[in-house]
């Protein structure tokens, strides 16, 4: 009966040590707790393209719909369109911001056209 307990004790702690050690090195939390801080963080499953790229900056959210098309080499994603989740956290945000935005999307996906959707398509038609 005390091999038991002990062995079931064993258990519960390597099975709170894995959850711990998953629980640290999870990418959305790491997204989650920059988004919070109002830094940059760029998440993304590169090898799913079914998963929308999410951005965080300067505390806003964006999400960005990848679309998989031809290019002369592969298959690749040649279309990503951006939306802005929170659209009144934009205040102070200027055009430069969405150059930082558009530069860190083309590093992951050099052959991509990048699409903003309202509100920011007019805002930066209009400069």
């Amino acid at each position: 009966m005390v091999l038991l307990f002990r062995l079931l004790i064993i258990i519960a702690f390597i099975l709170i040590i894995y959850s711990a050690i998953k629980y640290i090195t999870n990418p959305k939390r790491k997204f989650e707790l920059a988004h919070e801080k109002k830094q940059f963080h760029f998440h993304d499953e590169k090898q799913n393209v079914r998963k929308n790229v999410l951005v965080t900056y300067k505390g806003v959210l964006f999400e960005g719909e990848k679309y998989l098309g031809t290019t002369d080499k592969a298959f690749e994603v040649i279309s990503v369109q951006v939306r802005v989740k929170n659209p009144e956290l934009l205040q102070g945000l200027d055009r430069e911001d969405f150059n930082v935005i558009e530069k860190e999307i083309l590093i992951h996906y050099p052959s991509a056209q990048i699409e903003w959707k309202s509100p920011v398509k007019e805002f930066l038609s209009n400069q």
